[in-house]
């Protein structure tokens, strides 16, 4: 992780890593506007599972965490973000044990695939 992608002010953080790939996956989308929401909801091996998606920004609520990343937008819900404060989101393209990576300070415990929590 870089200090340049990241900031202690951010509730979200994503390494530079992640944010290459999910921009990649946006474009191949062929659409420029959207963001990326995060959040949590109930389910997963361990109590509650992250969700991530792409979403239109005209579906941003005035309520949600919004953090921007040199033009890119990642929006979290006020109950989420009670639950993802401090979240490092990561991407790796390893064989094995590949894909987004979820550090997540506020989990007790975390399940072997690494996308849900308690």
């Amino acid at each position: 992780m870089t200090q340049s992608t990241q900031s202690q002010q951010r509730g979200i953080m994503m390494t530079e890593a992640a944010l290459r790939h999910v921009l990649a996956m946006k474009e191949k989308l062929g659409k420029d506007d959207l963001c990326l929401r995060v959040g949590v909801r109930q389910g997963g091996c361990s109590g509650m599972s992250y969700i991530m998606d792409f979403e239109e920004p005209g579906k941003i609520q005035e309520t949600d965490e919004v953090y921007d990343y040199e033009g890119f937008r990642v929006v979290c819900d006020p109950k989420s973000m009670l639950y993802l404060y401090g979240l490092v989101l990561d991407y790796s393209d390893a064989l094995i044990g590949g894909g987004f990576q979820f550090t997540n300070p506020n989990a007790s415990q975390t399940c072997g695939c690494g996308k849900s929590f308690s």
